[in-house]
């Protein structure tokens, strides 16, 4: 399969194409990398190089794509981090060249706005995530904060989190998938809302300030849904191998992702937490 994955990119670490590229090669996908920035690092490790790509650079690559006819054999949309409310246009405009070259694409959006309560997205960037690429995109992967941010409803367990998913889900929207709820027992809940019902899967929380837990998931949810359209399944496969990355990583100390330490886990993770049906 062959994905188009328009997202942020540095040069050292794993955060946005820098890790979904990995996962999806890893997987067995083509991975067509655009990067919406291009930085030294994530910034959070308190200062960066770089600069952010410029819509019509992103129109350009696209249109190059679709003029050579390569975009007839995309089957899906990765999008994540946007470097400026700007780039939406151009975003909206990859997601129609690539449905009219192959209607049967999939986009999943990982509408990037925030976490922990807090906003760190360019002002602009929320708006057009909700007003205008949510209704249009067929799989959503929030956080609990931007399914909060996104629906306007509070997000503070599965219960709250269904009913915030719920409101999300549209026409389009088949497919809602929120991370990062706190669930009993010191877990982490992730939720699937989808034409099947409603499907949990519950890992064990590792506490640890690593960042592209999510860009990570989105891509392994992708790659593993394209193989088998099974949503459970792809929830599962998806939310344990973050758990193994993760474990992996705070076993070696480190904040960026030992995402080539633990490639293994990303096509087999153990232990494989599987999704249990909820009450619709």
């Amino acid at each position: 399969m062959n994905v188009l994955s328009i997202q942020s990119g540095v040069v050292y670490g794993h955060v946005g194409n820098s890790t979904a590229q990995f996962c999806l090669q890893r997987m067995g996908h083509e991975a067509w990398r655009i990067d919406t920035v291009r930085f030294s690092n994530h910034p959070g490790h308190g200062g960066f190089a770089g600069e952010v790509t410029g819509a019509a650079e992103i129109d350009a690559l696209v249109a190059a794509l679709d003029a050579r006819g390569w975009l007839a054999t995309c089957d899906a949309l990765l999008s994540g981090y946007l470097g400026a409310a700007e780039q939406g246009a151009a975003l909206l405009g990859a997601a129609a060249r690539l449905r009219a070259a192959n209607p049967r694409a999939l986009w999943l959006l990982d509408p990037v706005i925030g976490d922990d309560g807090r906003v760190f997205v360019k002002p602009g960037v929320p708006e057009f995530m909700r007003d205008a690429a949510v209704p249009v995109a067929d799989i959503l992967t929030p956080n609990a904060f931007e399914l909060s941010w996104l629906s306007g409803l509070p997000v503070h367990d599965v219960a709250s989190a269904a009913v915030a998913a719920r409101r999300l889900r549209g026409a389009r929207a088949t497919t809602v998938l929120a991370t990062g709820i706190r669930a009993g027992d010191g877990a982490i809940a992730t939720l699937a809302l989808h034409d099947g019902g409603l499907h949990v899967v519950e890992t064990p929380r590792v506490d640890m300030p690593a960042n592209g837990t999510g860009d990570s998931f989105a891509a392994l949810f992708l790659g593993r849904f394209l193989a088998t359209r099974d949503v459970a399944d792809a929830l599962g496969h998806a939310a344990s191998a973050v758990c193994a990355l993760l474990r992996a990583t705070a076993a070696r100390g480190e904040r960026e992702l030992a995402l080539v330490a633990a490639q293994d886990a990303l096509v087999a993770p153990e232990p494989r937490h599987a999704a249990r049906a909820l009450p619709a």
